[in-house]
């Protein structure tokens, strides 16, 4: 088998109202991300992660913030899409690793729901899905409460027929 990784990264601001949708998950608390889409960064690291993996284009590529479809697009659709994208090319996902770097809201409550709704999105068990949460120790603008920024690593293998 042939094993490729890819790193996706992804941040946006806090701004009032909510829910809060992150990995795929409606988080009841009263903080948004904003962006184009529905701003779930943990699901743009994601894609940008798989597509790098495959080197098939990245998120903005995809889905230009230029095209108003696009506006408050479901993430995790972009994500299987990106997902079909590199099927096409011979690459399916088999582990992702994602680090979300917030000083709010608390992950663990929703940590086995992200990873199941993104395992589904990406063609892989829950299993396969890490997601992890860690603070900025109160520095600089995630610090400040204004904004989220998320990691991810995403393995992609093919079959030597493939190739």
């Amino acid at each position: 088998m042939a094993t490729r990784s890819g790193i996706g990264y992804d941040s946006h601001r806090l701004v009032p109202g909510g829910p809060l949708t992150l990995g795929g998950v409606r988080i009841p608390v009263p903080l948004s991300l904003s962006g184009h889409s529905d701003g779930d960064a943990i699901a743009h690291a994601i894609t940008d992660a798989v597509l790098g993996a495959a080197a098939a284009g990245d998120i903005g590529e995809m889905f230009p913030d230029s095209d108003p479809a696009n506006r408050n697009r479901d993430s995790l659709d972009m994500l299987r899409r990106a997902v079909a994208r590199v099927a096409e090319r011979g690459w399916h996902p088999t582990h992702v690793d994602v680090t979300v770097i917030a000083e709010q809201p608390k992950l663990a409550p929703h940590n086995a729901a992200m990873r199941a709704a993104l395992g589904a999105a990406l063609g892989i068990g829950a299993d396969d899905v890490s997601v992890k949460g860690k603070t900025n120790e109160g520095m600089g603008w995630i610090g400040r409460g204004e904004g989220i920024a998320c990691i991810a690593v995403a393995t992609l293998e093919r079959s030597e027929s493939d190739r």
